[in-house]
């Protein structure tokens, strides 16, 4: 499969979830390919179960060998006690047609952060004005936080170290990416992939990133020099 990790909701809150890709068959030990019998890979309500039951016992032996610090054994267990009562959710829908519109909707998580400039609706001395829209509704809102309590926002969403956004794993994974698809392609009689064509690509206006030296940097807003005095930081 191909998972991307998301962090976040349209008003910046921590809302931790995956989306994921799943190919709709294995390979048997045997090298034969076996189709899902459904519309599914797994069973979507033994999938929920197992998921609750993996994610709530590595929880239970972090917290038995001391790894949650700051936290009560006791509270904990009793935690996870009360998750493992709760049905949880996992969504899982086939997509064998428009296949390309379901992967240009993952694409999209792997490249965005918490908020593009275009919801920005205005600053307005130490408040910032963003545009989100409300899940509850589907109504487009207004939302206005400090600036500290923005960038706290944002924060949230910034990866720790050693933790990757997109994996690939299984068929997809990228030791045997290769050659797993030209033999589940061989099984299927699909044809290959037809190459894109090679475009002469100019490159993006802007300077080159100091840190990663291929995302390209570009001026957004220019800060006076009465501003600067105040103590803002410069921007990178």
């Amino acid at each position: 499969m191909t998972g991307v990790l998301h962090t976040w909701g349209q008003s910046l809150c921590q809302h931790v979830h995956l989306h994921c890709l799943v190919p709709g068959g294995a390979l048997a030990d045997d090298g034969t390919w076996v189709p899902a019998r459904g519309s599914s890979l797994f069973p979507v309500r033994a999938l929920s179960r197992h998921f609750r039951a993996r994610f709530v016992n590595a929880l239970r032996s972090a917290a038995q060998a001391g790894e949650l610090t700051g936290l009560d054994p006791g509270a904990v267990s009793t935690l996870l006690d009360a998750l493992m009562a709760e049905e949880w959710v996992v969504f899982a829908k086939p997509c064998r047609a428009h296949t390309e519109s379901v992967i240009g909707y993952l694409a999209r998580y792997t490249r965005r952060i918490a908020i593009s400039n275009a919801r920005i609706l205005g600053l307005d001395d130490d408040q910032v004005s963003l545009r989100y829209r409300d899940c509850r509704d589907g109504e487009h809102k207004t939302l206005t936080l400090d600036a500290p309590e923005l960038i706290r926002c944002f924060l949230l969403h910034v990866l720790p170290k050693g933790l990757v956004r997109v994996r690939h794993d299984g068929l997809l994974a990228n030791r045997c990416r290769v050659q797993r698809l030209a033999q589940i392609r061989k099984l299927l009689a699909a044809p290959p992939p037809e190459p894109e064509p090679e475009q002469d690509h100019e490159p993006e206006p802007g300077w080159p990133c100091p840190v990663c030296q291929r995302a390209r940097m570009r001026p957004v807003r220019r800060i006076s020099a009465g501003r600067a005095a105040l103590g803002c930081a410069p921007y990178r």
